[in-house]
């Protein structure tokens, strides 16, 4: 008996909607374009959430790292780790840990012959930053370092432009050395990188571990273990192992490291909540009033329908049912039309570099990738659905409580 009723309501609320096809086209519109904008929103705010995060991960973070207890809050070369211990290189060579690298990171002035600048040493192993970091391949000019003993260095695109100089040229770097001493040695500039933010450019300067060790006779002494694992999410037992591993160490996940991208990230999810529901504001008055209309024109047919023995509960579920059908097309045109849009017209992304120095200020790339997650689509959808039949909820029950004499007479 339910099932005949419910192919009944679905029935009358099929041939209902096409009984002002004008009308049902307009509010049919008006899903479809709501849908359609709240697919392109979500897909712009991941986008650029996810775009920030991937470089912040690539920008030498990772998803996790080990240093000094210290090293963080002062990065001198006194706060320098040893090498890593049996326990620890068991962790890092595990099935969790996917690439690792050991690094030197301190604080260097580099000086041409015509300027200078403060700038971030960065000694690494050239084959272990492959995949792990954005220095594995940027070389844009030039040659990338390919060794740990590489005698020459690699400093950004802009900070060649800044210090007025060029591949093949000789540039000094100075720092402190163990002993408290000024350490310096001049490097000759083999290659140029190119990072996605310029002021990475500006800030780091690469050379081969072993050169940077033996620059600052530290030994085997590193700055840092940076890692990288099959997914950014659920990193706790890998950093309790780490821990666990070397308890005088300081060992870290990304969130912990970048509490300002979580926090984005955060406010990003939660901004797009409040987004959908004043998209769906204008769309729902829109609803309602079509669903208004439809029930006052057909105020005689809903009280005869009441004189025949109807049940209200029945009249509320023919408007409910004629809202519902019209929202799931609308709903499935409208992500077919997101679809179309992100990953057909928009799949290589939507090009900024005419605001280059906006985004810029706001660590974005110039070009923003529009990014759709499966449960995003999901929340747009049940929103809509749901909130669609709410806002036609008010005109269903103003027709279950028609009089049937005056609803039959009403002219």
């Amino acid at each position: 008996m339910k099932g005949q009723s419910l192919s009944l309501l679905t029935t009358l609320g099929w041939r209902n909607l096409w009984r002002h096809p004008r009308r049902t086209f307009v509010i049919l519109f008006a899903i479809i374009l709501g849908v359609w904008f709240m697919i392109i929103s979500a897909g712009m705010m991941i986008g650029i959430v996810e775009q920030q995060l991937k470089d912040t991960i690539f920008n030498l973070t990772g998803h996790a790292q080990i240093h000094h207890k210290k090293f963080r809050d002062d990065p001198a070369i006194e706060h320098s780790m040893s090498a890593p211990s049996k326990e620890l290189l068991a962790v890092l060579n595990s099935n969790e840990v996917k690439k690792w690298s050991s690094r030197i990171r301190l604080p260097a002035v580099v000086t041409s012959e015509r300027e200078s600048r403060g700038v971030t040493l960065l000694g690494i192993d050239p084959a272990r930053e492959q995949g792990l970091s954005f220095i594995g391949k940027p070389v844009v000019a030039g040659r990338a370092l390919e060794s740990i003993d590489d005698k020459g260095i690699i400093i950004g695109r802009r900070m060649a432009e800044k210090l007025e100089t060029r591949i093949g040229k000789r540039i000094v770097l100075m720092m402190q050395d163990k002993n408290n001493e000024v350490a310096d040695r001049g490097f000759r500039i083999v290659g140029l990188y190119q990072a996605e933010l310029e002021a990475t450019e500006l800030a780091y300067v690469f050379v081969g571990l072993k050169t940077a060790q033996k620059l600052l006779d530290i030994g085997n002494e590193l700055s840092e273990i940076s890692l990288l694992t099959d997914s950014r999410k659920d990193l706790e037992s890998l950093v309790t192992s780490l821990r666990v591993a070397a308890p005088d160490l300081e060992s870290m996940s990304w969130q912990e490291l970048e509490p300002l991208v979580v926090l984005t990230m955060e406010f990003y999810e939660a901004f797009m909540i409040y987004w959908y529901f004043i998209i769906f504001a204008a769309m729902g008055i829109g609803l309602t009033n079509t669903m208004l209309m439809a029930v006052f024109e057909r105020t005689r047919e809903i009280g005869l329908f009441q004189a025949l023995g109807m049940r209200p509960s029945y009249i509320v579920g023919q408007v409910l049912m004629e809202t519902l059908i019209l929202l799931i097309i609308g709903v499935a045109l409208g992500n077919l039309l997101g679809w179309f849009t992100t990953d057909v017209i928009l799949a290589n992304g939507i090009d900024l570099s005419a605001f280059a120095k906006g985004t810029e200020q706001f660590n974005m790339s110039s070009t923003m990738m529009l990014t759709l997650r499966t449960n995003d689509l999901m929340q747009i959808n049940i929103l809509v659905i749901l909130l669609g039949l709410l806002a036609s909820l008010y005109p269903a029950i103003k027709a279950a409580r028609y009089i049937p004499v005056e609803a039959i007479t009403r002219t």
